[in-house]
């Protein structure tokens, strides 16, 4: 069985190619056919398929040998502006919604530092943004933010070094420094591990809802979710971007995930 894999844009020699059949058949199984549709009008019906950079030039991977993938922040101004180099159509991030209500750029559910020799996590959700921006390398020059530190699948506890580092951001930022070229892929982010009551799924797309329809202006916009709740509810509450529910085999048969299709 055929496969989409992730592939770094600066390992591709073009993208303007012509997708095989059964390539074009599995990345059409990303989106419901209404999604499909309204990407397709975003970005008109020359492409087969969008090219989508991976929390913005890619994830990083700061146990892989591989120093490509330590090389820019991830989901961070920079890394999207750098993707923006390359064929790429959209960047794809994570937001989450701190406990002030401001959507935030962030993919992990803690952030962790190392004070006073002792490590510490906190639930990204359960932060002031204030609090939340002082992780990481400053804006204000001569600043010193905390240490971020990220924990490994595996258990270990690593230095977030990357070798071009850039602060935390928010959402409204990404709106307003980035290439504007560029269309988003919006992830709306939640804790596999946690239940959510719709009211509180409501109060957390409200919000990214307001940023989004404050800030887009012509720029493309995807939604995306691995909380299928949060994917049927964010079609609910607009009908101007596109939704979709990403699925993996195993949520399939433990959650029921499913891709809500609006007729």
């Amino acid at each position: 069985m055929a496969l989409l894999k992730a592939a770094r844009v600066a390992d591709v020699p073009t993208l303007d190619v012509v997708v095989p059949d059964h390539l074009a058949a599995a990345a059409a199984r990303v989106l419901d056919a209404e999604a499909a549709s309204m990407v397709k009008k975003q970005r008109g019906a020359g492409r087969r398929f969008a090219v989508i950079g991976h929390r913005g030039k890619g994830m990083n991977a700061l146990a892989s040998p591989d120093r490509r993938m330590q090389e820019v922040k991830e989901n961070s101004v920079r890394s999207f502006n750098e993707a923006a180099r390359f064929a790429v159509d959209y960047v794809e991030f994570d937001v989450q919604v701190t406990k002030d209500v401001c959507p935030v750029i962030f993919h992990d559910n803690f952030i962790i530092t190392e004070e006073h020799g002792k490590i510490s996590e906190k639930r990204v959700t359960d932060l002031q943004l204030e609090d939340f921006l002082q992780y990481g390398p400053q804006n204000r020059q001569g600043k010193n933010g905390k240490p971020l530190l990220r924990k490994m699948k595996d258990g270990r506890v690593l230095n977030w070094n990357v070798q071009s580092d850039d602060p935390l951001c928010t959402l409204q930022e990404a709106f307003e420094k980035v290439n504007p070229r560029l269309g988003f892929n919006v992830e709306l982010k939640f804790d596999d591990n946690l239940v959510y009551q719709d009211e509180e799924l409501t109060h957390i797309l409200q919000a990214i809802l307001k940023v989004v329809f404050e800030c887009a202006k012509d720029r493309p916009i995807i939604f995306s979710s691995f909380q299928p709740d949060a994917a049927q509810l964010m079609r609910k509450l607009q009908s101007t971007y596109p939704v979709s529910a990403i699925l993996l085999p195993d949520r399939l048969q433990a959650h029921g995930t499913y891709i809500h299709s609006t007729p």
